[in-house]
């Protein structure tokens, strides 16, 4: 159960999916609506949210909480608690294990060798994934997936090794959020090895005064792209939460769609102080 929310469900129809408004802490973040975040998404030619969470401050950070209470497929990003089921189910080791490539072609050629799990978290190899969604098992992957408690989940037998980027799961960006502070904060009722092996794998950029730490996911349904930059910055003496998802919108080249989820979210800090060399 979480520690510091409660999930309350609304009615109304946002973003084509049916929202769930946010985990809400007891001592509720006060939210501010950031224009800059807005134009910053406009600039790049995609809609949808930035919500960022400074947890000294206790505030919320958005261009649109309405799309941030909205659930969507968690796609990648669920590699985040996928890791961690893998570890803490004995499927694998550490973060240096060997995932044995099958010799098959694949959709991308970075793919198409031996690698270990970070590196396989790292190029988001979706079929070393749905390897060790197979091998964790349906018990098992439900009960991990239970103690979690990361979004609503939906999966069976019949789609145990893509019910991240096809099917039912949803996960809003306020749950993202929600998840990712209590990784951060050793909240998850995992060990401590898996904890450190994931915070480890999950680091992007380190400079001298922050680590960034983050996972992209990316999923189309009904032909409309939906992308995902979901992580927390430390930075100095302070944490802040981000759950980035955006579509593209008129114009929007799909070339950049892989770095600009990335790109608005660190933008997106900037605007709040946080300074890094992104």
């Amino acid at each position: 159960m979480k520690k510091f929310f409660l999930i309350v469900i609304i009615i109304t129809a946002c973003n084509q999916q049916k929202p769930v408004a946010p985990a809400i802490m007891l001592d509720s973040p006060q939210e501010f609506i950031q224009e800059e975040f807005q134009a910053i998404l406009d600039s790049a030619k995609v809609r949808g949210t930035i919500l960022i969470l400074d947890e000294v401050e206790n505030k919320f950070y958005s261009n649109d909480f309405d799309w941030a209470r909205a659930g969507q497929l968690p796609a990648s990003t669920f590699k985040i608690p996928n890791s961690i089921i893998a570890l803490e189910s004995g499927v694998v080791e550490n973060d240096s294990t060997i995932l044995v490539w099958d010799g098959e072609p694949r959709r991308m050629s970075s793919w198409e060798e031996d690698m270990t799990l970070k590196q396989a978290f790292l190029r988001s190899c979706l079929p070393c994934y749905r390897k060790i969604a197979r091998e964790v098992g349906l018990e098992r992957m439900k009960a991990l997936a239970n103690k979690l408690d990361y979004g609503n989940l939906k999966f069976d037998s019949t789609n145990l090794d893509l019910f991240w980027v096809e099917g039912e799961s949803r996960i809003t960006p306020f749950e993202q959020i929600d998840f990712l502070i209590r990784l951060a904060n050793s909240e998850l009722p995992i060990s401590e090895r898996t904890e450190e092996l994931v915070k480890k794998i999950m680091i992007l950029e380190e400079g001298e005064n922050y680590t960034l730490r983050a996972k992209t996911g990316w999923s189309i349904v009904n032909n409309q792209n939906n992308g995902w930059f979901v992580g927390y910055l430390t930075y100095e003496d302070r944490k802040y939460f981000f759950a980035t998802n955006v579509e593209p919108g008129k114009d929007f080249h799909m070339d950049d769609f892989a770095r600009i989820r990335g790109k608005v979210t660190m933008k997106a800090l900037k605007v709040l102080g946080v300074k890094t060399s992104s």
